[in-house]
């Protein structure tokens, strides 16, 4: 049986798994932009703001909490102008991981479960309550942000679009705790603060980004039911394991050195981020090689092998036409095919 491919859902295969190769290079270059934002204000102007106080140290602090989202996704579009998102959707899900965090976090991490109160009492209280109370409310915030907001509209239409949207969405979620750090603090300075709030905006993008790769395979795979949830577990993982050690390492004792919250952030962030891209590159790379190999999958139906494709009926394909080859012609029409007089009829 002739196999038969359908046009437009082999497109349509292609073009979710696009690769945006200069994602890349936007990881490299927004990591670097962050840690020259702390360095200038650490080491060019250490005193930009301490004359201020009050309410105008708070408004300050507040306007460099927007600092590090802002560049994030400067320094993404700047790299991905070739197919970039729509500006507002982007926009859209960031501001909506901001007020989804501000307004469930704290009622649930520190009201419901009382996180803050026994986090210290020993340190596997700290790691697991961090992974499975802090880490999956945050990673599911995450999730709720996209999935109630982007995830059935027609522009998300690629894996990768699944890590951009959770990033967004992630940063949202560290700009209201970097908001959250300055009222509490009544301002904060801007060289140590600098360094906090880039701290945040790295490592919760980070996080999101791996709940990303599989928001973005749930969008264009059939997966099992409990694909999602493990997703969402191991990002939390990575989450509460990361400020565990954090705490527990980095900023101990009486020689703490911020810059060294710093560089692990800026590590973990580059690796992790690395490791989903690379994900999706191959992901769409096998998409790719099953979707143009024709596989016959039922009796009657020839189908492209890929997820979520339509298969084509055997009927709708067009009959074959016989071709010959040049050297063999023809078979002879039988006598009853002949249409000429009959030999009787010649002897009449």
């Amino acid at each position: 049986m002739q196999t038969t491919y359908r046009g437009d859902e082999l497109n349509r295969v292609e073009r979710v798994t696009h690769n945006r190769s200069g994602l890349w290079i936007a990881i490299a270059i927004t990591v670097l932009g962050l840690l020259v934002f702390t360095g200038i204000f650490n080491f060019l102007i250490p005193n930009f703001g301490a004359n201020l106080d009050g309410l105008a140290l708070i408004l300050l602090g507040l306007l460099f909490s927007l600092a590090p989202a802002a560049l994030w996704l400067a320094f993404f579009y700047q790299f991905d102008r070739l197919e970039p998102e729509p500006k507002q959707m982007v926009f859209n899900v960031f501001v909506l991981g901001a007020l989804i965090a501000g307004a469930l976090h704290a009622p649930l991490v520190n009201g419901l479960f009382g996180f803050r109160d026994w986090q210290y009492n020993s340190w596997w209280a700290h790691l697991l309550g961090g992974i499975l109370i802090v880490g999956i409310i945050e990673q599911t915030l995450v999730y709720l942000a996209v999935r109630f907001s982007v995830f059935s509209h027609p522009e998300f239409d690629e894996r990768v679009d699944g890590v951009i949207y959770a990033i967004a969405a992630g940063l949202g979620m560290a700009t209201v705790y970097n908001f959250q750090y300055v009222v509490a603090s009544g301002g904060v300075d801007l060289d140590i603060g600098s360094i906090r709030m880039v701290v945040n905006a790295l490592a919760y993008a980070s996080f999101s980004g791996v709940l990303g790769y599989f928001i973005g395979q749930m969008r264009f795979e059939k997966v099992p039911i409990y694909y999602m949830p493990m997703g969402l577990l191991i990002a939390a993982i990575f989450n509460g394991l990361f400020f565990f050690l954090l705490e527990r390492t980095f900023s101990g004792g009486l020689n703490y050195n911020p810059w060294s919250d710093l560089i692990f952030a800026a590590a973990i962030a580059i690796i992790i981020l690395a490791l989903v891209f690379w994900l999706i590159e191959r992901a769409n790379e096998e998409t790719l090689r099953v979707a143009r190999q024709p596989l016959r999958s039922e009796p009657g139906f020839d189908t492209i092998g890929a997820p979520g494709l339509t298969p084509v009926p055997a009927e709708s394909t067009p009959p074959a036409v016989a071709v010959y080859p040049e050297d063999t012609p023809p078979a002879a029409p039988s006598d009853a095919a002949q249409t000429g007089p009959s030999a009787q009829e010649e002897n009449a």
